[in-house]
Parts: C-alpha cells; structure tokens; sequence
C-alpha cells in the first residue's frame, strides 16, 4: 500500500463573468431604466425622466406615460399584464390606468 500524498493547495478561483442579458428589449431613446424586472414573458422598464413605463408582453412591447408617477416597485400576479400594479408616491397605480403612448 502505497502512503498518502500531501494535499495541494488550492488554486485561487476564476473571476466570474456577468450573465449576459442580451439586447435591451425596451426603445433606445429612452435610455438605461431606474428599474427593470418581469417573471415568465412579462417584463418591465421604468424611465422617471422620459416620464415612461415600457411593458413586454408576449414579444409585444407597449409604453405608458406615468406621468406624476414616480413609480418605486411593482406587484405582479399571475395573469398577463392586466395585473400589473406600481407603487408611487401617490399609491397604487394599476397598468391599466396609465395612459398608453406607443
């Protein structure tokens, strides 16, 4: 039987590298989102200086004026995007109160 070796210490790890996210699936213009998010084929972008809200849903992407909506966080259910809702700083505003723009 032959003795057992020393261990070798270990090596240091790789750096990892960022998952990539792929294209922004929202316009260009209206550049970098405070907040982005979604679950399933549902997603979400919030623009607070362009005064937008930019929905994807099943591959179709739709833009909201939010207006004097400062839109801080989002409740999703199960449903499409009917069910969307976003807390501001004057409460609940639901998707489907926002006007549509594009």
């Amino acid at each position: 039987m032959e003795p057992m070796k020393p261990m070798q210490p270990m090596k240091p790890m790789e750096p990892m590298t960022p998952m990539d996210a792929g294209p922004p699936w929202w316009p260009q213009e209206l550049g970098q989102p405070a907040t982005s998010g979604g679950q399933d084929d549902l997603r979400y972008a919030v623009f607070p200086e362009a005064r937008r809200l930019a929905v994807r849903c099943d591959g179709k992407v739709t833009l909201y004026d939010t207006g004097e909506h400062r839109i801080g966080g989002v409740q999703q259910q199960q449903g499409g995007s009917a069910s969307l809702a976003f807390s501001s700083q004057q409460g609940t505003v639901r998707l489907d109160e926002l006007k549509q723009v594009g």
